[in-house]
C-alpha cells in the first residue's frame, strides 16, 4: 500500500548517479501537482487593511513596544497576534526603511531582533505565530512562549490540521499574521512603507517565500533556510519519515502548503541564505525555488552554515547589505548570473557592483550522493579575473554537485546555484 515514490526515493538513497536523482525529482513533483488540492487563498483586501490593535504594554520595554492586533478567525472566534516592534532614533519628518522578522520553530516575537534591526536604522515588527506571548526564550527554553486566550492554531507546520479547514490550519493563520504584521508596520507615520522588507528563519523562511507570493507590498524579501520544494528526493523530508503513514501525512501537507505553489508569484527581490547541510533544506530546493522567482533573486550559501534561531541565522552580513541595497541604495552583491562547464572546467560569470568588488573566489563541490544534509562539502580556491567578474575551476575527480562562491573584501558571500553532474565519471581525468 506504499504510495509509488515512496519505494523510488527510499530506493534512491545509495544511488549512484544524479540523472536517477533528477528523475525521480522529477517524477514525484509530478505526482504533486497531479495530486495537489485547490490552493488556499487569503482575503488580502482585509490582511492589506491596517489591523486594530488592543494594548499590551505590560510587556513593553524602555526601548521596544509591545501590540496585540486582530488576525483572522479560528473556529468561529476572534484572535489576536503578540508582537514588538520599535523604530530607531531618527529626525524629526524623517522616513525610515523598515522590515517584517519572521520566528521560525521553537521560536516567538523576539526583543533582540527588533533591537538588532533597530541599531541598523530600521523599524522593525517581530509577531508570534502560533497564539503566545513571547518569552523572549530559544532552544531548551522556549516553554517561556505562553498561549494567550485569543491565540490561533498552535504552530509549527501543522501536519495533523490538515483535517480541519483550511482556514483553521497553522499555515493559514501563520502567513495572514506576518501580512498583518506587515499592514501594522506601513501603518506607522515615520515608516516608508515603500522601503519595507521581510525576512524569516527556517519556519520563517518557509512563511516568507510564501507570505511574498500573497503580499507584492514588499521592496525585498530574505528566507533564511526555509525555502519550497520540500519533498523532493535525498531531502531530509523524505528521509526522516518513520513510516508510509508519516509520508502521506507530510506528502498531503507539501501537496496543500509547499512555498513552491506561490513562488511564482513573487516579484519581490529575493535573497536565499542557507547552507549546504542544512537539515531541513536542501540545495536543489532552494534551486528550484529560486526558479520560480519572476523578480531578481540570488543566494549565499556557505559550507555547513548552522541551523539556528538568534545569530546564526539573524546576523549574517548578506541579510543586512542585501536589505541596504534595496531600501538605501547601497552597493549590491555580487550576483552569479551564468554557468558555463567545458569537460572539467567550470566558468561562472558574476556581475558586480564597482563599490563592492569581489576578492576571491572559491569552488565547493561534493563527490557524495544520498542525503544531502550528510553529504561532505570540500573547498578549493578559483581563478578570479582582474574585474572580479569570471571565476574558474577545474571540477576533481568524481564531482556529483558543485557551485561557487565569490567573496568581497567585507567578508560577504554570493553564490552562483549548484549545478549537478550527470556522470562524475565525465570529472575524471583522462
Amino acid at each position: 500500500n506504499k504510495p509509488p515514490e515512496y519505494d523510488i526515493i527510499n530506493g534512491m538513497k545509495h544511488a549512484t548517479t544524479n540523472a536517477v536523482h533528477a528523475a525521480a525529482a522529477l517524477f514525484a513533483l509530478t505526482l504533486s501537482s497531479l495530486a495537489a488540492p485547490p490552493r488556499p487563498q487569503w482575503p488580502v483586501e482585509t490582511l492589506f487593511k491596517t489591523p486594530r490593535t488592543f494594548d499590551a504594554s505590560a510587556y513593553a520595554t524602555n526601548s521596544v513596544n509591545a501590540v496585540f492586533y486582530e488576525g483572522l478567525p479560528y473556529k468561529g472566534r476572534p484572535t489576536r497576534v503578540f508582537a514588538y516592534y520599535g523604530k530607531p532614533e531618527h529626525k524629526l519628518g524623517e522616513k525610515i526603511p523598515g522590515i517584517v522578522l519572521v520566528h521560525g520553530g521553537g521560536g516567538s516575537a523576539f526583543i533582540r531582533w527588533v533591537r538588532l534591526w533597530n541599531a541598523r536604522g530600521y523599524a522593525a515588527i517581530s509577531m508570534d505565530t502560533c497564539g503566545c506571548i513571547s518569552g523572549n526564550a530559544f532552544g531548551d527554553e522556549q516553554r517561556g512562549h505562553r498561549r494567550h486566550p485569543y491565540g490561533g492554531p498552535a504552530g509549527w507546520g501543522g501536519f495533523k490540521q490538515l483535517s480541519d479547514p483550511v482556514e483553521d490550519q497553522w499555515m493559514y493563520h501563520a502567513v495572514a499574521d506576518v501580512v498583518l504584521g506587515h499592514s501594522f508596520l506601513r501603518s506607522l507615520p515615520d515608516v516608508d512603507p515603500a522601503r519595507i522588507g521581510i525576512t524569516g528563519i527556517s519556519w520563517g523562511g518557509t512563511l516568507t517565500s510564501i507570505v511574498v507570493g500573497v503580499d507584492d507590498r514588499f521592496a525585498f524579501g530574505v528566507p533564511v533556510y526555509g525555502c519550497g520544494f520540500l519533498f523532493e528526493p535525498y531531502s531530509s523530508w523524505t528521509a526522516n519519515c518513520k513510516s508510509t503513514e508519516d509520508f502521506k501525512l507530510r506528502r498531503a501537507w507539501a501537496d496543500m502548503w509547499d512555498p513552491s505553489r506561490w513562488l511564482s508569484d513573487a516579484k519581490t527581490p529575493l535573497l536565499w541564505v542557507v547552507g549546504t547541510n542544512d537539515t531541513h533544506f536542501s540545495p536543489p530546493s532552494v534551486k528550484n525555488s529560486m526558479a520560480l522567482v519572476k523578480g531578481p533573486r540570488g543566494i549565499a550559501m556557505r559550507v555547513r552554515m548552522r541551523h539556528a534561531h538568534g545569530p546564526a541565522g539573524e546576523n549574517p552580513g548578506e541579510i543586512l547589505a542585501f536589505a541596504d541595497h534595496w531600501t538605501k541604495n547601497a552597493p549590491s552583491m555580487p550576483n552569479p548570473v551564468k554557468t558555463a562547464r567545458n569537460g572539467r572546467r567550470v566558468t561562472v560569470t558574476c556581475s558586480v557592483d564597482a563599490r563592492r568588488l569581489p576578492t576571491h573566489a572559491f569552488l565547493n563541490y561534493t563527490l557524495d550522493n544520498g542525503i544531502w544534509m550528510k553529504r561532505e562539502w570540500k573547498t578549493s580556491p578559483a581563478e578570479l579575473d582582474s574585474a572580479g567578474s569570471n571565476a574558474s575551476a577545474d571540477l576533481p575527480d568524481g564531482t556529483v554537485a558543485w557551485y561557487m562562491n565569490f567573496e568581497t573584501k567585507d567578508g560577504l558571500v554570493a553564490s552562483s546555484e549548484v549545478e549537478l553532474v550527470a556522470s562524475p565519471e565525465a570529472c575524471r581525468q583522462l
